[in-house]
């Protein structure tokens, strides 16, 4: 008997979509991981310590369901109150609360593109409308991006972007949001690699949220922690929406030491912003076209050759980058920076495969 569940069960908006596609994310060892934008080195210390304390403790008992603790250390470090911070499993699900939160089915949720793809995907989940609103060639956002729209519930704005690994500047956040008729949330997962952020602009606007991620700056993707800035009453009304107890007691203790550990954090960053400019540099002596990044990883085209095969070859040589193409846009290699090693490596490759 066909134990199968009939397709006719499922929401026509699932059944009609491709769903999200994460980077390969190889179980053997041997890869050089350049394709999905981790950090190289391993967490602080003082993170295996808090995890191993817990541990000890016993995992018998729920853990605190606002992550009470990180979201104090996380004030101290920020210069934000307690109660304007919101927890999550990862960043993604902050992109998830507030889609549920923000957006009724068959409402409108605005996207740059080319952007992360995992936007589009949420406005399927919900059964909403998305509207995908090019980046300009030099990947700034035109005034379209900005103007209100009927229906229009919520905007994301990955910032720095991915793929391109640019920025839009503060002062054009805080100008876009006082045009739009309704919440953006800034996407700042990879923000800890750049030269700006927009936090300070979510206490001059309400409608104005800010995302960030420990899976990128803070080496813990394997951890899943990620959380949100907004005014407390924007706060009050998602944690309505999140799941009971979205933070295991294991990457609350994790997190909370990773963010009071400001001098990893800072020395971390330094070797990975050291690697980017070697990438960034080799990458154009081999006649790539590659755009300045304000994160950790960089958008490399090729005028004259295809980039598919190149992806292809160095994954036969056990190194992993990720080939992106965007209907409309083009396609492109994001490679993640690694440590130099790695960067010398993926480049000496590419300079063979392109002699």
């Amino acid at each position: 008997m066909n134990k199968s569940m009939p397709i006719t069960y499922v929401r026509p908006e699932i059944a009609a979509m491709a769903g999200y596609t994460p980077g390969e994310q190889p179980q053997e060892e041997g890869f050089i991981k350049l394709n999905t934008n981790e950090n190289p080195y391993p967490p602080s210390p003082a993170v295996v310590e808090a995890i191993q304390e817990v541990l000890h403790r016993g995992l018998q008992k729920y853990p605190d369901p606002m992550a009470n603790r990180f979201r104090q250390a996380a004030s101290e470090v920020l210069g934000v109150p307690p109660d304007w911070i919101l927890c999550a499993n990862g960043s993604d699900e902050i992109l998830t609360i507030v889609t549920r939160a923000f957006v009724g089915q068959g409402q409108l949720l605005r996207l740059p593109y080319p952007s992360y793809i995992l936007y589009a995907t949420l406005a399927q989940l919900q059964g909403a409308r998305y509207q995908e609103v090019f980046f300009q060639p030099d990947w700034t956002l035109p005034e379209e991006f900005g103007e209100p729209a009927e229906d229009l519930r919520l905007v994301f704005l990955a910032n720095p972007n991915s793929p391109s690994g640019t920025m839009v500047p503060p002062e054009r956040v805080r100008a876009l949001a006082e045009r739009l008729p309704c919440p953006l949330l800034v996407d700042e997962a990879y923000v800890d690699f750049a030269s700006t952020d927009c936090l300070h602009l979510v206490a001059e606007n309400e409608k104005i949220m800010v995302a960030r991620s420990f899976s990128k700056s803070y080496a813990l993707a394997g951890l899943r922690f990620g959380y949100l800035v907004a005014q407390p009453q924007v706060i009050h009304e998602l944690v309505k929406v999140k799941d009971s107890y979205n933070c295991d007691a294991l990457s609350i203790a994790g997190a909370t030491a990773a963010i009071l550990d400001q001098a990893w954090l800072h020395q971390t960053r330094a070797k990975i912003l050291a690697a980017r400019r070697k990438l960034t540099e080799g990458m154009r002596r081999l006649g790539f076209q590659c755009v300045d990044s304000e994160a950790n990883f960089t958008w490399n085209t090729h005028p004259t050759r295809p980039v598919r095969p190149l992806y292809e070859e160095l994954k036969r040589r056990r190194i992993l980058v990720r080939y992106m193409n965007y209907p409309g846009w083009g396609d492109g290699l994001r490679i993640s920076v690694g440590t130099e090693e790695q960067v010398d490596i993926c480049l000496q490759n590419l300079a063979e495969l392109l002699a």
